[in-house]
Order: C-alpha cells, then sequence, then structure tokens
C-alpha cells in the first residue's frame, strides 16, 4: 500500500498494473469503495482518496465545484492515464475530468450517476424530505435515517450486518454537516449547467440500479444515450448504492468491461 497527501488530500494506492481511479459520491470518503478495492488490486493499481472535507482530508475554507474536484482528481493522477470508477457525485467529477483532461481518462464506469442539464429527472419529494428532516440530527443518527434510501427498499432491513458494518466505517472519520452542503451546492451547480458528454470519447460504462432513489434511473439511461462510446447496464432491483448493495454483480460487470476495454 502506498499512501501520500495529493494537494493535502488523503490518498491510498494498492496492487500494480494501470491505474484505477476511484471517486466516490457525495458526502463519502474511501470507505465507500470498500468491497471494490481489494478486489479490483489484483489486477490494477487501485487509487482512492478522500474528497475535500471527508475521512482524513482537510476541510477548505472556501467553496469549490465540481471543477475543483476534478482538479483534484487530475492532481492524484499527476499525469497518469487511469481507468475511472465513479459514484453519483463521483460520476460528475469524472465526467468533468473526461471533458478537462481527456489525457488523463483511458475509460470511465459511471454508476447511479446522471450529466445534468434541464432534462435531469430529481429524486422524489418524499426522498427529499427524509434528508431535509434528518439535517442536524447527530451524524450517526442521520445516517441511519437517509442511508437506507442509498441502498433498494427493503435492502437495509433484510441485510442488518451489512448495514452496520457500512455505517461503521462512515462514521469512523464522519464528513461533517459543512461539508455535506457544500457538496450539495456543487452538484446544484453542475446540474445547472449541464455537461456535454457528447464530446466525451472514451469507452464508457454507464451502471445503474432499476430502484436508485437518489439519481433515479432515467438519469442513467439519459447519460448512456449521450455518451458517444458508451455501453448500459440497469440492474433490475437495485438501488443506488450499487458497489456496497451488490458487491459481486458491480465487481463482475466492471472487470469485464475494463478487460475488453484494454484488449481493444
Amino acid at each position: 500500500m502506498h499512501v501520500e497527501a495529493a494537494s493535502k488530500l488523503y490518498v491510498e494506492e494498492h496492487g500494480d498494473g494501470d491505474p484505477l481511479l476511484l471517486i466516490e459520491g457525495l458526502g463519502q470518503a474511501m470507505w465507500a469503495w470498500r468491497e471494490q478495492v481489494p478486489v479490483f488490486a489484483r489486477q490494477f493499481r487501485a487509487i482512492t482518496f478522500d474528497t475535500r472535507g471527508t475521512g482524513r482530508s482537510p476541510v477548505p475554507e472556501r467553496l469549490y465545484s465540481i471543477a475543483d474536484l476534478a482538479e483534484d482528481a487530475a492532481g492524484i493522477l499527476a499525469g497518469r492515464t487511469a481507468h475511472v470508477v465513479a459514484l453519483s457525485m463521483g460520476g460528475y467529477v469524472a465526467l468533468t475530468l473526461a471533458l478537462g483532461r481527456p489525457e488523463l481518462v483511458r475509460s470511465l464506469v459511471l454508476v447511479g450517476t446522471g450529466a445534468g442539464g434541464p432534462d435531469r429527472v430529481p429524486r422524489q419529494p418524499h426522498v427529499r424530505k427524509v434528508f431535509a428532516d434528518a439535517h442536524g440530527l447527530p451524524l450517526e443518527e442521520y445516517g441511519r435515517r437517509t442511508m437506507p434510501f442509498t441502498f433498494a427498499p427493503g435492502w437495509a432491513e433484510d441485510n442488518p450486518e451489512r448495514f452496520e458494518e457500512i455505517l461503521a466505517a462512515r462514521l469512523e472519520h464522519p464528513t461533517s454537516y459543512e461539508t455535506i452542503e457544500v457538496h450539495a451546492t456543487a452538484c446544484y451547480g453542475f446540474y445547472a449547467e449541464g455537461c456535454e458528454v457528447e464530446r466525451i470519447e472514451a469507452p464508457s460504462l454507464v451502471v445503474h440500479g432499476e430502484r436508485d432513489l437518489i439519481v433515479p434511473v432515467e438519469n442513467g439511461r439519459m447519460l448512456a444515450e449521450r455518451l458517444p462510446n458508451a455501453d448500459y447496464v440497469e440492474l433490475a432491483g437495485r438501488g443506488h448504492n450499487v458497489p456496497l448493495e451488490d458487491p459481486e454483480t458491480f465487481n463482475g460487470l466492471v472487470l469485464d468491461f475494463l478487460s475488453r476495454t484494454e484488449r481493444s
């Protein structure tokens, strides 16, 4: 394992082989990839990091945008061309990176994400209300109330031990409300501007859970249609955070896609 600070961010690198950068979602740190790193590091140089304000990375004193987070990713790569696997807000970062620094992106795996713009489909009002009502509660209680909505309906109840493991990982270095709000503001800026994904030439795999309550599945369908060189996989009965909810299926899809990409 190689650990370093890139632009003061906490970064870990595991394994050898071609670089594979993993970018997590809003408010998440590298714990979001706990089911991926041990698997991907067998074949790739798996690079994870704590997004600004999360985990062991510092909390900045100013607002920042998705474009700023894309520059963080570019700094971590330090000129290396990488496969990029990204979830939710991480997908916005990865798309922005692929547009601005295409020489750094060999391929994209985009899960539970979209391209923003006027056609974006927002989450349902009852889901927004759950997050709004929980805002300001102790962080463990906030996680218990909101995190079930990041999985398929009923998954948390059916998998209580897994849920507790994920919640514990999330709370080891908890994300503050300040950072959650800044991340949300960055996402809304991305939604308003939209992303010219039609200009992205990198081969892409778009994966979306059919029961996604956070980024409704219509967003993934539209993203795959707009990307020039994309495969699309929709997982029936799965929710937003597919990498944690169904890691075996997700990891298999990613490794198969990367194998095909490396051969081409």
